[in-house]
Formats: C-alpha cells, structure tokens, sequence
C-alpha cells in the first residue's frame, strides 16, 4: 500500500491544468481527422433496419455504455452489450438487421476480437472506433473511427485519459450528427424523456396547469376601481383581466398598475377599469410549451399571460404560480 506524501497546491494545480491541457490537444487532434469515414458510418447507422449494438470492455466499455444510452436517448434504438457476456450467449441478441459499433483502444483486445468474427458472419455491418485502424478490430471493420492521441494526459502513459475523452467526444460528435441527419426534434426527444424537470419543461402545455376563464379575474371596462381592486385581492393572482362581452379581452390590470396609479393620480378611485388598464397585452396560446410562458415572463419582465384558443379568445390565465406548481421552473 502506497504511503500518503506531503502535496504543494502549486503541484497539484500544475498537474491538473497539464492533464486538461493534453485532453483539449487530443481532441483537437481527433476533430481534424473527422472526414469521409465519420459521414459514411451515419449513412450506415442511418440505414439501420434493427439496432445499434455499442460494446467494449475495461474503461472502453463505459464509454461504449454512455454512447449507447445517448443514441437511445436521441432517436437511435441502441444498446450495450458487453463482450464477454456475448462470448457466453449474448450475441443472441445480435442480429443481421444490427449495426455494431466496436470500441477498443488498441484494437486488440482478446473479449472483444473473438466475438467479431462471428457478428461479420452474421452479415451485420461493423463500425470500429479505434486509435490503431491497422490493429485487428480496424482490419475487421466495414468502417474506422480513429481516436489516436499523441499522449495520454496520465504521467505514466499507462491510465487511459486523453484517449478515453477522445473516444466520449467522437461518440457524441457521431451520436449528434446521426440524429441531425434524422431531423430528431424537442417533441421527438420529448417522447424519450417524460420523467423529471426535462420532460415536464418539453411536455407540459400551459393549457394543462392555466387557470380557466371559470376562475381567472375579470371586470368589465366600466367598472369601478373598488371593484378592480377587489377582484385582483379575490383571486390572488396580483392582476385582473379587463373583458367585454365576456370573450373580447380589453386589457389588463395588476397589483403594479394600482401601485403607479396611486403615485401619480390625485383622486384614483374616480377613475375606471379602462382609464388603467394596459390595452393589447401579451398573450400566449393554450398550445404553447409552459416553458414557452416561462421564457415571456423572463423577457416582457410581466408575471401572468392572458391564455388564448385557436380563435384568440381569452379562455384562462397563467402566471409564475403555476409554473412553480407544476415544477417548471
């Protein structure tokens, strides 16, 4: 066991700034390379009439595992399987219709190289990610994605660092271009992620937590401003819309427009709803993203939206309340 030694700031800072340097290197050196080979392994990805099968083993293999679950995730149906789990009966899970993406390093790696003959048997088309293409998974392969790095970021050269990140990058750089070339869409990946903040921020439509035109505040033009201020304490939503004939939307009044009234009108009761209100305010429709009313709010600097049908008929209110309810903020 290794005895605890006496550190510098100045060491540890020095050799953690070497470490991200040499990574930023290595990408670099990879994303120069990116050409012919990475658009023909999209074409063969895009093609693909089954899965995309990711797999690799040792610290290649969890990155093949973050790959895998990132095409999942954008519209790619993709999994990984594990290469010494397939030696035993797994490539059953495999079929003609797939296309596997292999990812070793050294391109030699023993679990890994003695199930590609077999899955090449099958007639499923193979992509190698690899930093030796002359190394026996490069020579197997229908297409080669090389991640050679000049250096690794480890002092030793021995821990796999800058390749690893460059092999993570250029997985993504695949898994992206992929699902570009798809047209995958916010609704598309909203499909795959219902659960948490991001599919309530892609899923939730504002006409499923707006209050409705049965319980959002309104006064007539003519009325009173006691009246006004009585329906904007009433409902507690801080405003009031401004409504004629029940359907047609004036304007609007809040707890700010009393505020500013009061400072600058001597005798403000003596006034009515359409002396005060703000005419033609935002509104947003009922089929619009609550994210969508999040980022007005953020903009317009307001607090509640007017929510509109197809025709623009005022049928409910919105404001940060419901957005904080409904766990969109």
């Amino acid at each position: 066991m290794l005895k605890p030694t006496k550190i510098s700031e100045k060491a540890v800072l020095t050799s953690a700034k070497r470490v991200i340097e040499t990574e930023i290197s290595g990408l670099q050196e990879v994303g120069e390379r990116i050409g012919q080979e990475l658009f023909a392994a999209v074409e063969i990805l895009n093609a693909c009439a089954g899965k995309i099968v990711i797999t690799g083993i040792g610290k290649s293999g969890h990155i093949a595992r973050k790959i895998a679950s990132t095409m999942a995730s954008t519209g790619s149906p993709a999994f990984f399987v594990h290469p010494a789990e397939a030696g035993h009966g797994d490539l059953g899970m495999i079929s003609v219709l797939d296309v596997v993406i292999a990812i070793s390093y050294s391109g030699e790696s023993d679990e890994l190289n003695l199930i590609l003959p077999t899955v090449k048997r099958m007639g499923s088309k193979l992509i190698a990610i690899t930093g030796y293409p002359d190394s026996t998974l490069g020579k197997l392969a229908d297409i080669v994605l090389s991640t050679k790095v000049s250096r690794e970021a480890c002092p030793l050269g021995l821990a796999p660092t800058a390749s690893t990140t460059a092999t993570l990058a250029l997985g993504d750089a695949l898994s992206v271009a992929l699902f570009e070339s798809k047209g995958f869409n916010e609704n598309d990946f909203a499909k795959s992620h219902p659960g948490g903040s991001l599919g309530r921020r892609l899923l939730t439509t504002v006409a499923s937590i707006m209050k409705t035109a049965d319980s959002f505040p309104s006064v007539l033009p003519e009325a009173s401003m006691r009246e006004v201020i009585i329906e904007i304490s009433k409902n507690g939503l801080g405003m009031t819309a401004v409504m004629k004939d029940s359907n047609v939307l004036e304007g609007v009044i809040t707890d700010g427009d009393l505020r500013r009234l009061l400072e600058r009108e001597n005798d403000p009761m003596s006034l009515i709803a359409k002396d005060v209100m703000t005419r033609n305010p935002k509104v947003i429709e009922k089929n619009a993203l609550a994210s969508e009313a999040l980022r007005i709010f953020e903009i317009k600097k307001i607090n509640h939206l007017i929510v509109v049908d197809e025709q623009s008929l005022p049928i409910g209110v919105i404001g940060f309340h419901e957005l904080v309810s409904a766990k969109i903020l």
